[in-house]
């Protein structure tokens, strides 16, 4: 079954991540269905491209399953694994048409690096957010180049390192996000911001993306996917998410058992 939804709307197109049972989770097969679409969407006529997330979440980041399953590979199956994922936030911040993220819910770990490859995010007041890989013994490499642009460097190494989730109103003060709604508003907030974009030329609209990309391009380090291999395969990563799956704290925590 596919995990994303598309919908169309004239020269506006809105995917859905469609997979509400495991909160939107990023699996590989998402993330490369996700890649492909947006990728086809960027050539297609399409103006604006608005992401969202069916059921309660946003997205609550990458499958754990298939963490734990890819730091059993050899270490270039493993590398290769992970690109998968920095292939899919690379497109979504490359693209040279618009990008909304509508967020409600969850927006976790690759969710928030979602957010953060988006041009404007719009989001309840109710959202929450967080890069909480190392709460796991993993780091958000493929995210981080993302997010860099977005928060700067001293906002991300403070909520990379302590993996503290945060609130709307957060991530609106630090720039993650551009506007902060009622959930009943979240529709015609982001309706506000289509217009917004479709008043702009589309041409020039691609020219000030890659403009901004030019600028911060030594945010964009060439080996992430070999850095988030090296790190699901280490034991720490092994640890947190035997330890997130098996629903207990893991061994370095200060609630664990063992501590």
């Amino acid at each position: 079954m596919s995990g994303v939804k598309l919908d169309r709307n004239g020269l506006v197109a809105t995917i859905t991540l469609d997979r509400p049972e495991s909160r939107n989770a990023l699996d590989r097969d998402l993330m490369i269905e996700l890649t492909q679409m947006v990728s086809a969407l960027s050539y297609d006529g399409t103006r604006v491209i608005v992401l969202a997330g069916a059921g309660k979440a946003f997205c609550a980041g990458a499958d754990v399953e298939w963490m734990r399953k890819a730091r059993d590979l050899d270490h270039d199956d493993n590398v290769a694994d992970a690109a998968v994922a920095r292939n899919l936030f690379e497109t979504i911040d490359a693209c040279p048409r618009a990008v909304i993220a509508q967020v409600h819910g969850a927006a976790l770990g690759g969710g928030a690096g979602l957010v953060a490859c988006a041009d404007i995010a719009v989001a309840t007041d109710d959202a929450h957010f967080g890069f909480t890989e190392a709460r796991l013994g993993l780091i958000p490499a493929t995210v981080s180049p993302y997010v860099l642009r977005k928060i700067g460097p001293g906002h991300a190494r403070a909520l990379f390192t302590t993996g503290e989730r945060f609130d709307a109103a957060h991530a609106l003060a630090i720039g993650l996000v551009h506007r902060v709604c009622a959930p009943a508003e979240l529709e015609h907030a982001v309706a506000e911001s289509i217009m917004a974009y479709l008043a702009c030329g589309p041409d020039a609209i691609a020219a000030s993306k890659q403009l901004v990309r030019d600028a911060t391009g030594a945010m964009t380090l060439p080996d992430l996917a070999e850095r988030l291999a090296v790190t699901r395969a280490g034991n720490e990563a092994r640890e947190g998410l035997d330890a997130f799956l098996g629903k207990r704290p893991p061994a370095w925590s200060p609630e664990s058992p063992g501590s």
